[in-house]
Parts: structure tokens; C-alpha cells; sequence
């Protein structure tokens, strides 16, 4: 009897310091979150009076402040495009490239998923990459710009993986059926594989949404600024304004936030069948 309630005291504990560490990280998190959204509801006055305290009269100016100013709905709107573009692109290329890879439909197939692998710990090639947008002509172009997000080794590690739980019969049956290979692709192995489609599709578009470095090196015209770089520009002229600055943040955090919740429910099942299935 004693030992059991030892065992339950132990379990207690062991619960209560499990919480007490998932809170603490969730603080970590949420806590910077919470001072930009109430940096976001003061007034500027307010801000310089005590930049901690809490923002006890809402002012939700703000936002529209930030949303007419420096140009921010053409930015936004042209991180939509660039994000839209890329990612629909890249998926479509890497379902097509990740399907033959998982089933050993070419030569060499563990090889290349070896390459792909290591991919994922090299560098970018900003030099060569650079090189090839001049002589390419893709310079401050948002083709060119599009293009340098169509390759993400990350996306076809998880995609192969997953192909790899779905069975090998479904190839033979459509095969019997005369069912061409796109075909196949298309109707049946990409609808099998939502969960992972949809947690590629969310990695891809916030690195493309959240990119900075790219932006500043190949655009150089502001009418092709995403938001990203554009809000470097806003910071120029709202600089001093932290409550506008704060608003603008949460503005942009906003589309990629949408996303997430449409696919959340596809993202843990994804990204485990990814990341384990082999």
C-alpha cells in the first residue's frame, strides 16, 4: 500500500514538473508575442511613458496607420504573389520528383535521396546563384526571383518518405486499369498524400514569406519589394513610431497564421509519416 502510494506521489510530481516546464517554454514563446501585440494598442505618448505597462485604452489606429502608410498593401500583395507562385510551383515539381525516387523507379534512387540529404546541410550558393540571375537576365525581375524558391531539398525528404507508406499494389492495379503515369500521380497518389503536401506547403511558404536576405541581394526596385524588405523601408520612415512598427508585424504574420490554421490538421500526421516512415 505504501509503495503504490509512493508510485502516485512520484507520478504526481513527475506531471506537475512536466507542466511547469511546457508553461515556462510556452512563456518563452508567447511573451515576446504579447509585447508586440501591446506595443501594437498604444499610443505613441503611452509607448515613451512606460514601454512594459499595459495598454489599457486600445488604440487600434495603429493598424490602418500602418496598413496606408510606406506602401505596405503593395508589399503584402506582392509577398501573396511570390509566396502563391513559388510554393504551387515547387509542390507540383517535387510530388513529381519525390514519387519515382520513393517507389525505385530510377537508378540510383537511395543515392539521390542521399543527395537531397545532404543538401539540407550545405550553404546557399549565393555567389554562383548570383551569377547565373545576371546571365540570365533575372536580375531584379520577380521571375527570377520566383525561381530561386522552387528547389527545397527539405520538402522531397518528407514527401518520399511519406509516398513510401502508400502500397505498391495501388502501382500495379492502376497500371492493370491503363492508367498513365501523370494520371496516377495526379488523381490518386497526391490526394493519399495531403498530410505531407500540406505540411510541405506550410514550411515552404513561411521560409518564402519570412525570406530577407534574398530580397535585399536580387531586388533592387521597390515596386518588387515583398513585405519583408518592405518593411525595412517602413522602418525607415516610421522609425521612431513603435506602435505603428509593432501593428505592421502583426499585419504581416497574419496570412501565414490564416495558412496554418486551414492546414493544421494535415501538419503533425506529415511531418510524423515524414520524418519516421522509411
Amino acid at each position: 500500500m505504501n509503495r503504490q502510494l509512493r508510485m502516485g506521489t512520484r507520478i504526481k510530481w513527475n506531471r506537475i514538473a512536466s507542466y511547469a516546464v511546457l508553461i515556462f517554454i510556452a512563456l518563452l514563446y508567447l511573451g515576446p508575442l504579447f509585447m508586440l501585440v501591446n506595443t501594437s494598442l498604444k499610443t505613441m505618448p503611452s509607448f515613451m511613458k512606460d514601454a512594459t505597462s499595459l495598454a489599457t485604452e486600445p488604440h487600434f489606429e495603429n493598424f490602418s496607420e500602418a496598413w496606408t502608410k510606406a506602401n505596405f498593401p503593395k508589399y503584402l500583395l506582392n509577398s501573396v504573389g511570390y509566396t502563391t507562385a513559388a510554393t504551387a510551383i515547387y509542390i507540383v515539381t517535387a510530388v513529381f520528383v519525390a514519387f519515382p525516387i520513393a517507389r525505385g523507379y530510377i537508378k540510383y534512387s537511395g543515392a539521390v535521396l542521399t543527395l537531397f540529404v545532404i543538401a539540407l546541410f550545405l550553404p546557399p550558393a549565393l555567389i554562383p546563384q548570383f551569377q547565373l540571375m545576371l546571365n540570365l537576365g533575372l536580375y531584379n525581375n520577380p521571375i527570377g526571383y520566383i525561381m530561386l524558391f522552387i528547389v527545397n531539398p527539405i520538402g522531397i525528404v518528407i514527401l518520399v518518405n511519406y509516398v513510401k507508406t502508400i502500397p505498391r499494389e495501388l502501382d500495379e492495379a492502376a497500371a492493370l486499369d491503363g492508367c498513365g503515369y501523370f494520371r496516377f500521380v495526379w488523381s490518386i497518389v497526391i490526394p493519399l498524400i495531403r498530410p505531407a503536401i500540406a505540411t510541405v506547403i506550410v514550411m515552404h511558404a513561411i521560409g518564402i514569406w519570412n525570406e530577407i536576405i534574398a530580397p535585399t541581394i536580387y531586388l533592387t526596385s521597390k515596386e518588387y519589394y515583398p513585405i519583408t524588405r518592405g518593411l525595412i523601408v517602413f522602418q525607415g520612415v516610421y522609425g521612431s513610431n513603435w506602435p505603428t512598427l509593432a501593428a505592421a508585424v502583426l499585419l504581416l504574420t497574419l496570412p501565414m497564421l490564416v495558412l496554418f490554421l486551414v492546414l493544421q490538421r494535415y501538419i503533425v500526421s506529415g511531418l510524423t509519416a515524414g520524418a519516421v516512415k522509411g
